[in-house]
């Protein structure tokens, strides 16, 4: 018993297990999240530091909820957020299970919007039970994705006391707009809800697409998760934070925090502060890489008007694309062994055995969709 919680099975983790399979085994990959990486020394050199200065950092404990500098710095990319409204986390998944522990208690609701990272899911189920986690579900509209705003009014009801969305979305590339988001704000402010919000790809606004604020600039009520891994490219690092204004819920979860990391590892914050200085080179590199892959996997799309669905995305560095074959997770066993090409079947993320999801943030993605469509050209 924790928490007046009981214990039970955690669901498997689909994604992960998958990628522990096949992502370091397989060379052409069409299914990657973050965006096209850097080394150690080009990130100081982007930011003008030597690896000496690097090197003299001593590697003792750091302050639990963060180092001040970089508190600061991440506050710094919001409008309305102060450094003591930040707590920067071990890893950007740990952040999903403080606030699953700190938020929920026996017997509430929460609504999380599916199809979604499984984490997200299956986090919130094993606090509360299945029973009591509503999915908010996106809609199919024939070039887009859609979200329908009247079903989640009629999934809250008095339990529930969280909702969980991610923008831009993982795996559909959705991003509200502002008329939107404030939408939801106004529903989570009416019926006294926490949103937590997933902004892991937060940035990759590709164009067309207008910009939209984070949720902490938009209510208290808003938990926020970011980090450096998808939108910068830099997943390596582990780098991540919440964005907590209510300052109760935000003394519990660094008390759930010392259970978990305890506090940041010094040589990730030191490269963090590093890449916050040099964000916005970071994230346009990101957004160039993005839209050029996006550029080849229409021409690519318009080749296979039978085979895929596609809706092109709004904003992040992932599509969720269907497929028509009789079982995408067979055939993404049979392409990784056969063609070295390695695709997400969307089961994973809760959707149906029909829809994949696809990464255009690496610059290898021209040549693994190269390698793709030849081995699609076989069976012809």
């Amino acid at each position: 018993m924790v928490n007046g919680l009981i214990d039970m099975e955690i669901k498997k983790f689909a994604t992960e297990h998958f990628f522990a399979k096949y992502e370091f085994t397989t060379p052409h990959q069409l299914c990657n999240s973050d965006c096209e990486t850097v080394t150690i020394q080009e990130l100081l050199e982007m930011r003008g530091t030597s690896f000496e200065e690097f090197g003299a950092l001593a590697l003792g404990y750091t302050e639990s909820l963060g180092h001040p500098d970089l508190r600061e710095k991440i506050a710094e990319t919001y409008n309305n957020i102060t450094p003591g409204d930040v707590v920067v986390l071990g890893s950007p998944v740990e952040g999903i299970y403080l606030v699953a522990r700190a938020v929920l208690n026996r017997g509430d609701e929460a609504i999380v919007l599916t199809p979604a990272y499984d984490a997200l899911i299956n986090l919130f189920e094993h606090i509360v039970g299945p029973a009591n986690v509503k999915k908010w579900s996106f809609i199919p509209a024939e070039s887009r994705w859609e979200l329908d705003f009247d079903h989640l009014r009629n999934l809250i009801t008095s339990k529930t006391k969280l909702l969980v969305v991610n923008f831009p979305h993982n795996p559909t590339g959705y991003l509200p707009s502002q008329d939107h988001l404030e939408e939801l704000v106004t529903l989570v402010e009416d019926n006294h809800l926490t949103l937590f919000c997933d902004e892991m790809y937060f940035g990759l606004v590709h164009s067309g697409t207008p910009e939209v604020l984070s949720a902490v600039d938009l209510t208290s009520r808003a938990v926020v998760l970011a980090g450096l891994s998808k939108s910068y490219g830099l997943p390596g690092l582990r780098s991540g934070w919440l964005v907590i204004q209510d300052k109760e819920l935000r003394s519990n979860i660094a008390n759930w925090k010392f259970y978990t990391s305890i506090c940041p590892p010094a040589p990730t914050e030191y490269l963090a502060m590093a890449a916050l200085d040099v964000r916005e080179k970071l994230l346009e590199r990101s957004v160039a890489q993005i839209e050029n892959n996006l550029r080849t996997a229409e021409d690519f799309f318009q080749n296979w008007p039978d085979l895929f669905t596609w809706r092109r995305p709004m904003a992040g560095s992932v599509a969720l694309v269907g497929m028509n074959v009789p079982s995408v997770e067979a055939f993404a066993d049979k392409l990784a062994q056969e063609a070295g090409v390695l695709i997400l079947p969307a089961t994973t993320l809760g959707s149906d055995d029909h829809h994949l999801r696809m990464g255009f943030g690496r610059r290898a993605f021209g040549n693994a969709l190269g390698v793709f469509e030849t081995y699609l050209n076989k069976d012809k």
